[in-house]
């Protein structure tokens, strides 16, 4: 193994990036907004676009919210609105692949070790100060998890951050469904401290490949009574409903992406072993803060991680996590995204690619797609948004700094080539909000810190 430089652990930091929001509800303040203009151009500006590396001074045209010009100069229209970015940095839009924001606290249905027939979106409460954090933070997508006190949680939702628009318009249009599993403590201790399965490691597994065995039978049951239908027999009686096992049934289809909450190494190898049983596929791995330990057998499997730059030690499960994790991981091959599993982080996960350049030597570019291009591929979004590439989806952070700067404070946020934050506004910065801000709970997580006796 190469040597590897030694923690920065005291970064120079300039003040927190967003105000508290201590209040349970606060006022928002509204800035009258117009429709956004069809042709938009960045100029001067170092644009950071995390597949084809950096263009200094370099131009981005924006038309009716897609990407359409990239490069030192574009050939934009003449009317098109000029954003002057000179001493200022452009990056995708940054993208979080595991949240619990916004959810009001709604994170587990701990009543069951297998509740796939959950959905968040019921739980998505989009006027949360949450939200807010996150887009003055420079969060443009994010993927609402469920927790994980079950080894086979509910499934997620995932959102455009357009802050101060209605729920629907939050949505982010046509992401592929994901669906979370949890393996380690989590489960077997939320289950365990009430004597019931699971309670062990043994038990977590059991449990998953006993609902995969119900699933393989009703899908069985259905395909039986499709094909008497197919043959027209009249007298065919379909199979009751199950929506529990209607959602395993898409697992096994490959029609949800799997994403794990799961620390060890010998529970990466175990849950790759039960999805080659059962014929899926795993997503991510999530927390994952012992892969650089097995990275090589991950990254031939084509599983991603989500992974944090630097939590340690909160729990038996982080006692082997190292700093350079994700760094070595991503050397040997796995594709790699921070992520927040915070309301407080979620706001800061630039300063989290940062860490990635001192804890183990990444490069900018390296630094920057794993809290951009690489988490959108684990939503599976990778081919509309997360990069500053033609034909994208125009979702655009402009920074003061290098972002990858504790210094760094992002200026502007564009979301398909509208305007949703802007510093220099009066008040919160926001261009469509208005009204009442409802308290996000608190700055927990899935949550590892500080919760994890609730099994999130």
């Amino acid at each position: 193994m190469d040597s590897l430089p030694t923690p920065r652990r005291a970064l120079r930091t300039a003040g927190c990036a967003i105000p508290m929001l201590l209040c349970s509800v606060i006022a928002g303040a509204q800035t009258s907004s117009s429709a956004p203009p069809q042709d938009l151009v960045f100029k001067n500006a170092t644009v950071m676009t995390a597949s084809h590396g950096t263009i200094e001074h370099g131009s981005v045209w924006v038309h009716t919210g897609k990407i359409a010009g990239v490069g030192e100069s574009v050939n934009a229209p003449s009317s098109a609105q000029v954003v002057d970015a000179s001493g200022m940095w452009l990056t995708p839009g940054i993208i979080d692949p595991h949240s619990h924001s916004a959810l009001d606290g709604d994170v587990n249905e701990a009543t069951s070790p297998v509740t796939p027939s959950m959905h968040m979106i019921d739980a998505f409460d989009n006027r949360s100060a949450d939200l807010y954090r996150a887009l003055a933070g420079g969060v443009t997508t994010e993927l609402l998890l469920h927790g994980s006190a079950n080894m086979i949680g509910g499934q997620a939702v995932v959102i455009k951050n357009k802050f101060g628009l209605d729920r629907d318009a939050m949505l982010f249009p046509n992401a592929p469904g994901s669906i979370k599993f949890a393996s380690g403590e989590n489960p077997k201790r939320v289950y365990g401290s009430r004597d019931q399965l699971p309670s062990t490691r043994m038990g977590n597994f059991e449990v998953m490949r006993m609902a995969f065995e119900d699933a393989k039978h009703y899908m069985a049951e259905w395909d039986a009574y499709d094909a008497k239908v197919k043959k027209g027999d009249k007298d065919a009686v379909a199979p009751k409903r199950d929506l529990k096992l209607e959602a395993l049934a898409d697992v096994l289809r490959g029609k949800l992406y799997v994403q794990i909450h799961c620390y060890r190494a010998d529970e990466f190898l175990t849950e790759e072993a039960i999805a080659k049983e059962y014929g899926y596929k795993i997503r991510a791995f999530h927390h994952a803060l012992e892969m650089y330990k097995v990275g090589d057998k991950i990254a031939a499997d084509g599983t991603a991680i989500a992974t944090f730059a630097d939590w340690w030690g909160f729990k038996d499960e982080a006692r082997d996590a190292i700093p350079w994790n994700a760094v070595l991981s991503m050397r040997e091959g796995v594709k790699v995204a921070l992520k927040s599993d915070s309301d407080d982080h979620i706001r800061r996960l630039n300063q989290e690619a940062g860490k990635m350049v001192h804890y183990g030597g990444a490069t900018e570019d390296e630094a920057i797609r794993m809290i951009t291009l690489n988490p959108a591929w684990i939503i599976g979004v990778d081919d509309r948004t997360g990069s500053i590439d033609v034909g994208k989806d125009a979702d655009l952070v402009l920074w003061n700094h290098d972002p990858l700067s504790t210094y760094a404070r992002a200026q502007k946020v564009y979301i398909d080539g509208e305007l949703f934050f802007d510093a220099a506004l009066p008040g919160w910065g926001t261009t469509h909000f208005s009204g009442v801000m409802h308290d996000g709970g608190g700055f927990g997580s899935d949550d590892e810190i500080g919760s994890a006796e609730d099994g999130r």
